[in-house]
């Protein structure tokens, strides 16, 4: 199972801003936002604090993708 993060990717493009904005507005760091470049899973509550800057849900920024 990995996760894809191509919509947060986009979302950051769509409103302007880059990775170090991201890291600045939710205190995520570096290394989490590696972990996602890479699709491996980070906790629940950085999605919920990723989600709460930008202004979305869940779905909007993480896609669970099944390994068959």
């Amino acid at each position: 199972m990995r996760f894809s993060y191509a919509k947060l990717w986009k979302l950051l493009i769509d409103k302007k801003m880059v990775k170090r904005d991201l890291m600045e507005a939710t205190g995520v760091t570096s290394s989490t936002i590696a972990k996602m470049g890479k699709e491996q899973p980070v906790a629940l509550e950085v999605l919920g604090r990723v989600c709460k800057a930008l202004n979305c849900n869940i779905g909007d920024v993480v896609d669970v993708l099944f390994d068959d």
